[in-house]
């Protein structure tokens, strides 16, 4: 068994409290240094890049309860290890760096980063309520994803234009997403396809969101560049009336 199919979450980990420190104390990942920074998309995409990090630790790690997918630890879990991998590493750390990377010139890019933990916070929160108990993953879902992810729509509708139709993508790429992942990996339980495919499906399946934002948009997700803010010159000081004469 590779070792990094059991140390990714820890590594993810890592790089949250990496993405912490800049986020909080440095200005280096907010692309528009003029405006507060929970305004900025391109912030509030790398913040959710590092909240779904922890959210990969609470769930695939070292959980709440000490559970790794409802089983003790990670060897036990009849799911392939390859396939828990694929699907985060690809999600996550490829494309949601991605869409951080990108969301100063495409914004709607980045926005449909945001599908995906949307969605998942419901995929957690559901099965808590008609189960009556915690499943790995739900704090996070809960504390971190619903409200960054609403957030990010209302700065996206305010200050990016996004409507009704970007909205509408992020939701359906989300659900799409999931629908992709399960349908798969049942597809591999029940012995339709292999583990290679059901790898290369995840692989893909985490440029869905942004793929299907290109198509629904004809391409056209850029935004002109603003233009540099003019320098503040200071006040001249006024003149002094000549003194009369004596």
């Amino acid at each position: 068994m590779p070792l990094f199919a059991t140390i990714w979450p820890w590594i993810g980990l890592g790089a949250a409290g990496a993405l912490l420190i800049l986020l909080v104390a440095t200005d280096a990942l907010q692309a528009d240094r003029r405006i507060a920074r929970w305004y900025d998309l391109q912030w509030l995409t790398w913040l959710a890049v590092t909240a779904y990090l922890l959210h990969q630790f609470e769930e695939h790690g070292v959980s709440l309860l000490g559970a790794t997918l409802g089983y003790g630890d990670a060897i036990s879990c009849p799911v392939p290890l390859a396939f828990i991998t694929a699907v985060n590493v690809s999600a996550v750390w490829v494309a949601g760096f991605a869409s951080a990377l990108a969301a100063r010139r495409f914004p709607l890019i980045a926005l449909s980063f945001f599908a995906v933990p949307l969605v998942n916070a419901f995929a957690h929160i559901v099965p808590a309520i008609l189960e009556r108990r915690y499943n790995p993953g739900l704090f996070s879902a809960v504390v971190l994803f619903l409200p960054l992810g609403l957030w990010a729509l209302a700065v996206a509708v305010r200050r990016h234009g996004a409507g009704m139709k970007a909205i509408g993508v992020v939701v359906l790429a989300g659900v799409l997403v999931h629908a992709v992942l399960m349908g798969s990996l049942l597809a591999y339980l029940r012995d339709f396809i292999g583990l290679a495919p059901l790898v290369a499906i995840q692989v893909l399946n985490a440029a869905l969101p942004a793929a299907l934002m290109v198509a629904a948009f004809r391409g056209r997700v850029a935004v002109p560049r603003p233009a540099p803010a003019a320098p503040v010159r200071a006040p001249r000081k006024p003149r002094r009336p000549p003194a009369a004469a004596a």
